[in-house]
């Protein structure tokens, strides 16, 4: 009688488990989800107001986009059972099929589908002010139906399947699976559609401002608030040891923003004489971006350390992207996501307290972490390229000088942002 009684109290305390992790990723999905408005006011924030409608646009459309594109068959691509070319995609079982019914794991559907719509979203800021909407909704589902699917597929399935996964490869939340392949994504986007007129004169960078850096840092801020979720949820679980390890991955999201955000401050201020306003709130991304992949694998210093050195090397990346590689991309997404998102991951093979080189662990997870962030850089960087090549050669990548002089609002969408239009935009 005893046992028995144990017995119920045990599978009722491991039910109630089981639906307090589900409320808790469920929480978190919502946070990521924020995060989306996040990503569209600093983009409309750093970039002009002439483009304003079309950045909202196109973040309201990576959403939309990839919410249907994923359900219907990115998640299938990701988790599926059944391995397709050896390992290198998924696919669902032939009795579900790839569009996504099954009602005991929505709450995983739903967190995937948001982390899915921010790889997406990291290539508008990149590409700001001068590409045709179509064909960036053209790109979008490919990315949230195709490309980010197949490599999320090589790790966070998290089984025997999965090759990165076998040979150890950590990346908790995501700094090389959605940052980099975002990142790298963003890279090839603004190259092929080439840089805003005016940006490259005699063959010296111009700036140009952005229209409002009040909605920049409001954006800054509620990327910050949802980093707590995109982090703290990854945890997938909630309840005894997995409360603490959730909370002590927030604590260490939390310590690498802040002094990512500190590094940038001090390094631009030594470096121009003026403590940088925008570089300052791209330092706290780039120390969220760098702990995302080590925020379950490192102590609070770790997370410091991490965070700072990407709080410094997004300020140098941004200057030699711009500068010496004369590539344009208004909002610093190339070098936050994608340099940032490989730096957090090699590091992890330093500051890994299981397996770490300064923790007595050698250097196989440094080799580990390297080649595998490659891996998804590289990915990202082909099928991105074979795509947007064809499009580029089809129906283009680039709206016309008059239309990008005048603004995609006007031209791709018939409508102003503002009652009335910020005279130096023009």
């Amino acid at each position: 009688m005893i046992v028995q009684e144990q017995e119920a109290i045990d599978k009722a305390v491991e039910a109630i488990t089981g639906d307090m992790g589900a409320l808790w990723i469920t929480l978190a999905a919502i946070l990521v989800f924020f995060m989306q408005a996040g990503f569209t006011l600093l983009e409309i924030g750093f970039t002009r107001s002439k483009n304003t409608g079309n950045i909202i646009m196109k973040n309201v459309m990576d959403l939309a986009v990839g919410s249907v594109m994923f359900w219907a068959l990115g998640y299938g691509i990701m988790y599926g059972s059944d391995l397709v070319g050896g390992g290198f995609f998924r696919s669902s079982p032939s009795d579900q099929g790839y569009f996504f019914f099954s009602a005991d794991d929505w709450y995983n559907l739903f967190f995937q589908t948001v982390f899915c719509a921010t790889a997406a979203t990291i290539v508008s800021g990149a590409i700001a002010g001068r590409t045709k909407f179509s064909t960036y909704l053209i790109f979008s589902a490919i990315l949230t139906t195709i490309i980010y699917p197949i490599s999320g597929s090589w790790y966070w399935p998290f089984d025997d399947d999965a090759w990165l996964n076998t040979a150890g490869f950590v990346d908790f939340a995501g700094s090389s699976v959605v940052h980099a392949v975002g990142g790298a994504a963003a890279l090839v986007a603004a190259i092929l559609v080439g840089p805003r007129i005016g940006k490259y004169v005699d063959g010296k960078a111009q700036a140009i401002p952005g229209h409002n850096m009040a909605f920049g840092a409001l954006g800054v801020f509620i990327l910050w608030l949802g980093w707590f979720g995109f982090n703290g949820g990854s945890q997938l679980a909630w309840g005894g040891d997995d409360t603490i390890a959730a909370t002590s991955v927030i604590i260490n999201t939390n310590l690498a923003a802040a002094i990512g955000a500190i590094a940038a401050l001090f390094f631009t201020w030594a470096r121009y004489g003026k403590a940088d306003i925008s570089m300052t709130l791209n330092g706290a991304l780039a120390g969220l971006v760098g702990i995302t992949a080590g925020c379950g694998a490192v102590n609070a210093w770790g997370a410091l350390a991490i965070g700072l050195v990407c709080g410094i090397i997004v300020v140098v990346s941004i200057e030699f992207i711009d500068k010496k590689l004369k590539i344009d991309d208004p909002v610093g997404a190339i070098s936050v996501h994608g340099v940032c998102g490989f730096i957090g991951t090699v590091l992890i093979g330093l500051f890994a307290l299981d397996g770490g080189l300064l923790y007595g662990g050698g250097a196989k997870l440094l080799w580990v972490q390297t080649y595998g962030s490659l891996s998804y850089i590289l990915w990202a960087a082909l099928a991105s390229f074979i795509v947007l090549f064809i499009l580029k050669k089809t129906i283009g990548l680039r709206v016309s000088e008059k239309e990008e002089v005048e603004g995609l609002d006007l031209h791709e969408h018939g409508v102003e942002a503002y009652p009335e239009h910020i005279s130096q935009d023009k």
